[in-house]
């Protein structure tokens, strides 16, 4: 399977995605934020960083970059898209997913270790992910609040969008386990086509043990096995 790796100016966590996948065996490449083509891509990831060094708010400038117009396409043509932390928050800017990234309740930057509940192991982000298990992964972020009005969140209950949440290391929601207050505890969610998510931990910094987790591969995993890309996403 082939990635494709999406680079802003100030991307920080782009070379940690590349190494990621390939550690599990699969290609990846980059693709500049001025190209308008995402080439041979079977998925993309938008990584984590600082694009165009938050200025507004974190991902309001990115959304408009030239090859985010191919990853709407690639979107719409049933394509996976998986945004991790500054990749999330230009998700949402975007209109790819849905809420928002807010500050921090403490209005601080968080760098720290959490656990995640997998909440629907039903999407191509989260199959492989072993039943009841909490994913243990870092973040860095000061914006990584999720917020939405009632109502969007209503909806996403009960269309099992929300797919990760903040919780104790045995798997309790607690406001304690919730690093920046996000409602509901809502670490990632994704589209109503699950073919689009979004996480503010990383993934990418959890997949060797060296680093102090492997939990992040089980959502590289999941892409992986969903399988070949639809035909209509080549054309993207």
């Amino acid at each position: 399977m082939h990635f494709v790796v999406l680079q802003f100016p100030a991307s920080n966590c782009d070379q940690d995605c590349l190494h990621a996948v390939r550690v599990l065996g699969h290609t990846s490449e980059f693709v500049w934020h001025k190209d308008t083509s995402l080439g041979a891509a079977d998925a993309v990831i938008v990584p984590g960083g600082f694009s165009y060094g938050d200025y507004l708010r974190c991902g309001a400038i990115a959304r408009f970059s030239p090859v985010m117009q191919a990853v709407q396409q690639f979107a719409a043509n049933g394509g996976l898209v998986l945004g991790i932390c500054n990749g999330f928050q230009i998700l949402c800017e975007a209109g790819l997913l849905p809420g928002a990234l807010v500050r921090n309740r403490d209005l601080q930057f968080h760098c720290e270790q959490v656990f995640l509940k997998t909440v629907n192991h039903e999407t191509p982000f989260t199959a492989a992910t072993p039943a009841d298990v909490p994913l243990r992964m870092p973040i860095a972020h000061g914006e990584g609040c999720y917020f939405a009005d009632d109502a969007t969140l209503e909806q996403m209950r009960a269309r099992r969008q929300i797919l990760w949440q903040y919780c104790s290391m045995t798997g309790e929601l607690t406001d304690d386990s919730n690093p920046n207050g996000s409602l509901q505890n809502i670490a990632g969610v994704a589209n109503e086509r699950f073919n689009v998510a979004g996480l503010m931990p990383h993934p990418d910094r959890a997949s060797e043990s060296i680093l102090g987790s492997t939990d992040g591969r089980w959502i590289f995993e999941s892409m992986i096995r969903a399988g070949i890309r639809p035909a209509a996403a080549q054309a993207a």
